[in-house]
C-alpha cells in the first residue's frame, strides 16, 4: 500500500493561505473528479475552516507519483504555483499517514483538543469521495477505520469531556445553579454573535421565556424572530432585569450599562429570586459590585475563561492514553493492510513448495522402497515438513517488517519475491 497525505491547518499556515484552497460544493466535487481521471489513484479530500488536506492511496503507485500529481493539481485546478505557499503543505506517508488521519479524526490535532466537529468532518469528506467514486478499497478501509478510532478514544478517555467554547462553558454553570428551567427567562442583552451563540446554547434548555433587547430595537425583533423569543424596548431594560432569571449581556458599549447603584435599587422587586448574570462582553456592561453571592451570580468572559482553561487542562491529561490508542489502532491496520496485500503472493508461494515439497518426500520414499518404518516416514514427512515453514518464515517477516518500519520499497521486495519465485498471477 503506498498513502500519501499532503495538507496544512492553522499551525503551518495563514488563513489567507488556507482560503486559495478552499474546496466545497461543487469545487469539492471537480477537484475529486480531477482525481478521479486517473483511474488507479484513489483520494478524499479534507477541507475545513482549519485545515485542508489531499488523501491519495494505490497499491501500485510510486510516492513521487502522487507528489508529481499533486504539483499539477495545484497548477491546473488551484492555480498556485508559488513555491512559499506550497512550501507551507506537508506530506506525510505510508504508517505517517495512517497515523495523522487516526490522530485528525480523534481531535487530537484539532485548534480545541478533543472538539467533536472534526469526526463529522472527516466522515462527510469521506462520503463526498465515495459520491464521486474517488475512494477505493484502501481509502475505504482506512476511513472506516478512522471514524472507529475516534468513537474509541471519546469513549475510554475523558478527551472529549466538558465544554471548551465560552457559550457552552456559560450554559454548563448555569445548570449548577438552576435544576430545572421550565419556569425560568432567560434575557439576553444587545445582538452581537457571542451572545447569540449563547443564547442558542441556552435554548437546549427550553426555557419559559426568551427576553431579547438591544438599543437598536429592529436587531432585537430579528434576533427574537430566530430564537422563538420576545423582543423588549431598551428603555425597559430595568423591567427585563427584574422578571428575569438569568441574563446575557453582549452590547459592546464602551461604558457599564448597568451600575451598582441602579441595581441595587431592583432587587427588591425580585423577590429574593436568584439570578445569574453573563456578562461576556468587553469592555463589561455590569459593574462588578453588583454580584451579591446570597441573590447574584455575576460572571465576566475572565470568569468564564478560567472554566474553559480548567477543562482544557483535564483533557490534557488524557492525551496520552488517546495517543496509545491511536498507535495501536496504527499498527493494527498496517498488519491487517499487509495481510490483504502480501496474503495471496505468500499463499500462492506456499503452495509451489507444498508440491515441490510432496514430490522430493513422494521420490524419496520410492527410492527406499519400503526400508523405512511408519514411524521414520512419518519423521521425514515432518522434517520437510519444517525446512517449507522456516523457508517461509524470512520472507514473510521481510514484507511484515518492511510495512510496519514505514518503508516505500513493499512493493518492489513483493514485485521480487514474484520474479525469483516465478509466481504469476
Amino acid at each position: 500500500m503506498n498513502l500519501l497525505v499532503w495538507g496544512c491547518n492553522f499551525r503551518d499556515a495563514s488563513v489567507e493561505i488556507r482560503e486559495k484552497f478552499s474546496l466545497s460544493g461543487n469545487k469539492l466535487n471537480e477537484a475529486l473528479d480531477w482525481f478521479n481521471a486517473h483511474e488507479t489513484i484513489e483520494a478524499v479530500i479534507l477541507a475545513t475552516c482549519n485545515r485542508v488536506e489531499i488523501y491519495m492511496a494505490e497499491f501500485q503507485v510510486r510516492p513521487e507519483i502522487f507528489q508529481e500529481m499533486l504539483g499539477k493539481f495545484c497548477q491546473e485546478f488551484i492555480g498556485v504555483t508559488d513555491p512559499e505557499i506550497l512550501g507551507k503543505f506537508q506530506i506525510k506517508d505510508g504508517a505517517q499517514g495512517v497515523r495523522h488521519l487516526f490522530r485528525v479524526a480523534a481531535s487530537l490535532d484539532s485548534m480545541i483538543l478533543g472538539e467533536g466537529q472534526i469526526s463529522g468532518q472527516v466522515k462527510t469528506a469521506f462520503e463526498a469521495a465515495c459520491a464521486r467514486a474517488s475512494a477505493g478499497p484502501i481509502l475505504h478501509a482506512l476511513f472506516r477505520q478512522a471514524r472507529k478510532v475516534a468513537k474509541r478514544v471519546r469513549t475510554e478517555t475523558g478527551i472529549s469531556r466538558g465544554h471548551v467554547s465560552v457559550s457552552s462553558v456559560a450554559v454548563d454553570y448555569v445548570r449548577q445553579v438552576f435544576d430545572h428551567f421550565g419556569d425560568k427567562t432567560v434575557a439576553i442583552l444587545g445582538a452581537g454573535k457571542m451572545g447569540e451563540l449563547t443564547l442558542r446554547h441556552l435554548q437546549s434548555l427550553r426555557p419559559k421565556n426568551i427576553l431579547v433587547s438591544n438599543r437598536s430595537f429592529d436587531k432585537a425583533r430579528d434576533l427574537a424572530s430566530v430564537c422563538g423569543g420576545k423582543a423588549v424596548p431598551w428603555e425597559n431594560l430595568d423591567d427585563l432585569l427584574v422578571e428575569s432569571d438569568i441574563v446575557i449581556s453582549s452590547t459592546g458599549a464602551q461604558e457599564p450599562i448597568v451600575a451598582a447603584g441602579r441595581f441595587q435599587k431592583l432587587l427588591p422587586a425580585r423577590v429574593g429570586r436568584p439570578l445569574v448574570i453573563l456578562d461576556i462582553a468587553v469592555p463589561r456592561d455590569f459593574d462588578p459590585g453588583i454580584h451579591d453571592g446570597d441573590q447574584v451570580c455575576l460572571f465576566n468572559i475572565d470568569d468564564l475563561q478560567k472554566i474553559r482553561e480548567s477543562t482544557l487542562r483535564d483533557r490534557l491529561r488524557h492525551v496520552p492514553k488517546a495517543e496509545e490508542i491511536v498507535d495501536q489502532e496504527t499498527k493494527a491496520f498496517l498488519k491487517d493492510i499487509a495481510r490483504r496485500r502480501n496474503g495471496p503472493v505468500i499463499a500462492r508461494l506456499n503452495q509451489e513448495l507444498e508440491n515441490k515439497r510432496l514430490a522430493v518426500v513422494a521420490n524419496l520414499l520410492a527410492r527406499l522402497n519400503g526400508k523405512l518404518t511408519p514411524q521414520e516416514k512419518e519423521y521425514v514427512e515432518g522434517a520437510f515438513r519444517l525446512l517449507q515453514n522456516q523457508f517461509l518464515h524470512g520472507p514473510i517477516s521481510a514484507l511484515a517488517d518492511d510495512m510496519m518500519e514505514e518503508r516505500h520499497s513493499s512493493h518492489s521486495l513483493l514485485d521480487a519475491l514474484r520474479k525469483l519465485f516465478r509466481l504469476h498471477d
